[in-house]
């Protein structure tokens, strides 16, 4: 795969980049390895270029930065939360961490029209402040 993105991500990890750009792309479909050598891995998520370098134990990931999954219906929801917390942690409001340490939010598509209107997304907000994994029934009827 040819390199589209200007701009790419750059995850650093403790000397395992390979095998997490090898968990990400079994977790995501249309992924797969671009390139690699000993300090850097270069890998595609649905067409997003990442690069995961073997940088050391010097630094860690944490909560500031986070990736978010557009989900169509609870099953894709429900499939990302699994894999992405086999090994990994549960937190609250469709936030996660994997078991790189890496932090996701796995949220419906429907989320921003579910919040147009002030009411409502009152009542959605309060629902999410209640879940780990979101619930799309529950807050679509929100």
């Amino acid at each position: 795969m040819e390199q589209k993105n200007k701009i790419h991500p750059c995850l650093w990890f403790n000397g395992n980049a390979r095998e997490a750009a090898d968990f990400y792309c079994s977790v995501f479909p249309d992924s797969g390895l671009i390139s690699e050598n000993p300090t850097v891995v270069m890998f595609h998520i649905k067409g997003h270029t990442f690069m995961g370098l073997n940088g050391g134990p010097h630094f860690t990931f944490n909560e500031s930065v986070s990736f978010v999954i557009h989900c169509d219906t609870q099953e894709e929801i429900d499939d990302y939360w699994e894999k992405l917390t086999r090994e990994g942690q549960e937190s609250m409001c469709g936030w996660l961490k994997d078991k790189y340490g890496v932090s996701w939010q796995v949220v419906p598509s429907q989320i921003a029209s579910l919040m147009q209107e002030p009411e409502r997304a009152k009542r959605v907000m309060a629902a999410i402040m209640n879940m780990s994994k979101l619930d799309l029934k529950v807050l679509m009827e929100a």
